[in-house]
């Protein structure tokens, strides 16, 4: 059967909805993966670095700088000598607060290892000093 050629002036009687239908399973599909996507997506906003002063009565501070070395009150000590320091502290004040300032290239362990050392002297009040950050 031989086609006939399609006469300019005749009217097309039907659309080709195929773009139609492949525009909306792609909008289908991606809203599929990005719906769950936000569902379990956590809003945080931190609180700003506004912290109070240092108070200076009963506190004591502990560094952990680059090298890994551990100052007590301007002292350099072992992790030893720092427990030793921290249970006779906890004898004379008990309520002491207990600062620590960790260089930022320290790994998290190095930091954890020296809040387990101030638990096993018996303290429980440990505050993390940080830096504030620079305003704009």
């Amino acid at each position: 059967m031989a086609r006939r050629p399609r006469n300019k002036k005749t009217v097309m009687d039907q659309i080709n909805v195929t773009p139609l239908l492949d525009l909306t399973f792609m909008l289908l599909i991606v809203f599929m993966i990005t719906t769950p996507l936000l569902e379990y997506a956590i809003d945080v906003s931190p609180p700003a670095m506004n912290a109070d002063p240092r108070p200076d009565e009963n506190t004591v501070n502990i560094s952990l700088n680059k090298r890994g070395e551990i100052t007590y009150d301007k002292q350099s000590v072992s992790p030893q000598e720092l427990l030793a320091n921290l249970q006779k502290l906890y004898l004379n004040t008990p309520r002491a607060i207990i600062l620590i300032s960790a260089d930022g290239t320290r790994s998290y362990n190095d930091v954890i290892e020296l809040m387990n050392t101030i638990k096993k002297a018996g303290f429980t009040n440990v505050s993390l000093i940080t830096s504030a950050e620079a305003t704009q």
